[in-house]
């Protein structure tokens, strides 16, 4: 065993550093009433009676006269109010856990779900921050609170635990101590009411608590207990670099390979592992860089096998190295393995090949070895037919022409150069050979040039009979340097050529993944996965997408291409099993192409196809199974993205309707109130009213249906604008002539409030459509109005650049937010408590912009202006090239 052997695991180093960290023992119980938490108290007034800092954090003792005794004297933190819904409930103080920093703080239900309005939602959550202060924590768990067993727990006793607890925190645990009593002493305890109040015990012990359910959780906790166990074995012995086994535990190995009797071993293992209390059991294959690829069928076999092994409970895994023996003995060393399961098939070994049973039984140090010899089917079936090994003659042809080429060629320096190194010559050709042909074609020139070297150059001459001494040597050392230099060199290129096909094989799939995450659309996702599958493996594919209650071709390559009734079969089976289906699966093998379901991460995208081609060999196999992976997820991002957009264009729709609504309610109900009230007193009261009075109600009729009209034509706008109807007149136009009217329409809002010019005595007209120009004044100006306050100025100007002529409108109103700018001309966006009680629905600056824009023009907004108040509206009109006619 060598030196690295023995080094300490990296990664189990590496969890065990986590400098500073609090260590965590967790007191483990089948069920409520098992005494957790009295031993976990009487534990920790041992600790304080030996002088150790201990603080309770949080222990519940549910009326537990023997437990609340156990409190006193310890050090108790208090709760945490926390207001929720009119209650005020005390949960556990962590900042004041955190800011007390006790040797060892007590925490009792590891998976209690604290009150809304905690730091963090769940009780464990707490624990693992206190941990990562560096504060060691006790805890208690029950096993059913197990987040993997909650399943089994419900099937169990008919209750599903809603407070659970994930199994990754129990297995951070440092510590745990099973806390285990008898089902019958449980039921006791109920009964002389030390778990529950008497009529709460009847009815749990009825339920709950039945003898046969406490059996069942007593299993589960002794078995996860005893788990934890194993595993920290198997941590300390990573960490100190002790190789296994150690029988502390059994776990099981099962080694096959792509032949027949693959499947049988995997049925082996999980029989084995029944019969060992359901010891974790894994199967193994073990690639070789330099082997012999399998053949098709084999490889099938071998992925069925494997595929089988995770549908009955184990894990798989797939090792490489050349030597069989040493990868999986060092394997099962490091993962404390104590059986070994592996078959013996009825074929004759070669006689030179180290036989792997023996092997194992020479070097598997305490680990018991399991030989399956029966066949497949369990019967005793006929011999293999032996089939025909295919032989690279060419390449073994080509080794031998090199020989020959060498013979010539050391026959001419033989004659001509005195004292030639001829051996070099031979060699040069067993070199060629392995570079060119690889491993065995270089073997077959190694052995032809020792013995034409011999028969031709080494004394007696045409003869194999060698006559010196010295020549002997001289022969043995070619034989063996040149075999060595043709295994080296045919196993370089051998391994080269692999590694050749890996790297293609990732550059493969790095090339698709490119291609599929820039796809946006389903539609393109399912294109570049088409294109990828058929570029990489020279066979055809498409791919099936859900098409309302069915699935139909999204993208094939080549395109066009039609499957048949039966094709179609097979792939709406995969799609509605989630499994495999036509040539070469056991579902409707009579199909022409394989068919493949697309699982994301959430649903399932949808079905590819191949032809069976394409799979043919292991490193397709799993070149197309990371290429479905990856192109799964591209369709189901895609379809999330579209249905993201969908339910953002509804929101928005959505939006946009409440507030239509909203606007139409407050809008025109409250001027039609207005209007309603002043005209029913004056039809009412009117010969007894004074004539001011008169009047003004008259006046309010007035301005409550301007304020009407323009609510109807902002409407209209809005229409005309969205439905794409805006037709605009463009015509040389004077902007201070515009900026004029438009105060005149609203000078009788203005109320108090001045209006202060700033116009250049020349300005350049701009070809703009005046009654939209006018309109979308207008409504800068109401805005302006409705949140300004009275008897402050507005300031209309209007300058121009080199480019453009640019309007200015500005008030001294608080101003807008500026995270709020961006969204000020969004419809039916209106600022709070508007200073006019006319302010409009929201709609007067997104018209005004669609105007603008409608016009080639630019608007925007700013604010604050001066001491963090003002709002100031800016339009933008480009200045024509063109001078106008009338001003030549």
């Amino acid at each position: 065993m060598t030196q690295d052997a023995l080094r300490p695991d990296p990664d189990a180093l590496l969890a065990a550093a986590h400098a500073g960290r609090g260590r965590l023992k967790v007191f483990l119980g089948m069920s409520p009433g098992v005494g957790k938490t009295y031993e976990m108290l009487r534990a920790a007034r041992k600790r304080k009676a030996e002088g150790g800092d201990v603080l309770v954090g949080v222990v519940e003792t549910h009326g537990r006269k023997e437990t609340q005794s156990l409190l006193r004297g310890l050090e108790v933190l208090a709760r945490k109010p926390i207001d929720y819904r009119a209650r005020t409930l005390l949960e556990f103080d962590l900042d004041g856990a955190l800011a007390r920093r006790p040797g060892l703080l007590l925490v009792d239900e590891y998976a209690h779900s604290n009150a809304p309005g905690s730091r963090h939602p769940k009780r464990w959550q707490d624990v693992e921050e206190l941990l990562a202060a560096g504060i060691d924590v006790w805890t208690t768990l029950n096993v059913q609170h197990l987040e993997s067993l909650v399943d089994v727990v419900w099937k169990i006793t008919g209750i599903r635990q809603r407070e659970t607890v994930p199994d990754v925190a129990l297995s951070h645990a440092d510590e745990i101590e099973l806390i285990d009593i008898t089902p019958a002493e449980l039921r006791e305890r109920m009964a002389q009411g030390k778990v529950y109040l008497a009529d709460t015990a009847r009815l749990a012990a009825d339920r709950f608590f039945k003898v046969e359910n406490l059996t069942a959780l007593r299993e589960l906790a002794l078995r996860r207990a005893a788990q934890a166990v194993d595993d920290q074995l198997i941590g300390a012995m990573k960490r100190a670099g002790v190789e296994g086994p150690w029988a502390a535990g059994e776990r099981i190995l099962v080694l096959i390979g792509p032949d027949a009797m693959a499947g049988s071993l995997v049925r082996a293992g999980r029989r084995l592992s029944d019969m060992m209390m359901d010891a974790p059991w894994t199967v193994a294959h073990v690639e070789r860089p330099n082997g012999p690829a399998p053949d098709p069928a084999a490889a099938q076999k071998l992925r069925e096998a494997l595929k089988l092994a995770e549908q009955l409970g184990g894990s798989t895994v797939t090792l490489t190295g050349d030597d069989l023996v040493t990868s999986v003995l060092d394997y099962a060393r490091r993962n404390n393995l104590t059986q070994i399961v592996v078959g013996k098939t009825a074929r004759r070994r070669n006689p030179f090949r180290r036989n792997l049973i023996h092997a194992l039984l020479d070097e598997a140090v305490g680990a018991a070895l399991h030989v399956i010899t029966e066949s497949p089917d369990g019967e005793r079936t006929a011999p293999p037919v032996r089939r025909p090994v295919e032989v690279p003659w060419m390449g073994h042809l080509a080794a031998l022409a090199s020989v020959l080429a060498a013979s010539g060629a050391a026959y001419v320096l033989d004659r001509y150069v005195q004292s030639a190194n001829l051996a070099m010559v031979y060699l040069l050709g067993v070199l060629v050979s392995g570079v060119a042909f690889g491993l065995w074609p270089a073997v077959t020139a190694a052995a032809a040039s020792a013995l034409v070297y011999n028969f031709f150059f080494l004394e007696p001459r045409l003869s194999f009979y060698i006559g010196h001494a010295g020549d002997v040597f001289t022969f043995v050392v070619f034989f063996v340097v040149a075999m060595a230099t043709g295994w080296l060199t045919g196993r370089v290129r051998d391994q080269a050529r692999a590694t050749s096909r890996r790297a293609s094989g990732i550059a493969a799939v790095l090339s698709a993944t490119r291609r599929l995450s820039g796809a946006a659309k389903a539609e393109e996702a399912a294109s570049a996965l088409a294109e990828q599958l058929a570029a990489a493996t020279g066979a055809k594919a498409v791919v099936l997408t859900p098409a309302g209650e069915d699935i139909a071709i999204a993208a094939a390559s080549p395109a066009g291409e039609i499957l048949s009734p039966g094709d179609m079969a097979a792939a709406r089976w995969a799609w509605e099993k989630g499994e495999p289906a036509g040539a070469g699966t056991g579902t409707l093998p009579m199909a022409a192409w394989t068919f493949r379901p697309l699982q994301g991460v959430k649903t399932r995208a949808g079905v590819v196809g191949v032809e069976p081609a394409a799979i043919a060999t292991e490193d397709g196999e799993r070149f197309v199974a990371a290429l479905l992976d990856q192109g799964a997820v591209a369709l189901e991002r895609a379809e999330l993205a579209a249905t993201a957009a969908d339910a953002e264009a509804l929101r928005r729709t959505d939006t946009l309707r409440s507030a239509l609504l909203n606007s139409v309610s407050h809008d025109l109900r409250t001027p039609l109130s207005t209007v309603l009230g002043s005209a029913t007193t004056l039809i009412d009261y009117g010969k007894s009213l004074t004539q001011k009075v008169r009047d003004d109600l008259l006046l309010s009729i007035r301005e409550e249906a301007e304020r009407l009209n323009r609510y109807v034509g902002d409407l209209l706008d809005m229409t005309r604008l969205e439905g794409g109807a805006l037709v605009t007149r463009r015509e040389w136009t004077d902007p201070r002539d515009v900026l004029r009217a438009a105060v005149g329409r609203v000078k009788r809002r203005l109320e108090g409030r001045k209006v202060a010019w700033d116009f250049p005595d020349q300005m350049t007209l701009v070809m703009a459509d005046a009654s939209l120009l006018e309109q979308a004044l207008v409504n800068i100006l109401e805005n302006a109005i409705a949140y300004s306050p009275d008897k402050t100025a507005i300031e209309v100007a209007a300058y121009e650049d080199r480019r453009n002529v640019v309007i200015s409108i500005e008030d001294e109103g608080r101003g807008i937010p500026t995270a709020e700018l961006e969204r000020v001309f969004e419809k039916f966006r209106r600022m709070d408590e508007a200073t006019d009680r006319g302010k409009g629905a929201g709609l007067g600056l997104a018209i005004s912009k669609g105007f603008v824009e409608a016009m080639g023009g630019r608007i925007a907004a700013a604010s604050p202006i001066h001491d963090g108040r003002g709002t100031r509206i800016l339009i933008s009109l480009a200045k024509e090239t063109v001078t106008p006619e009338f001003m030549l």
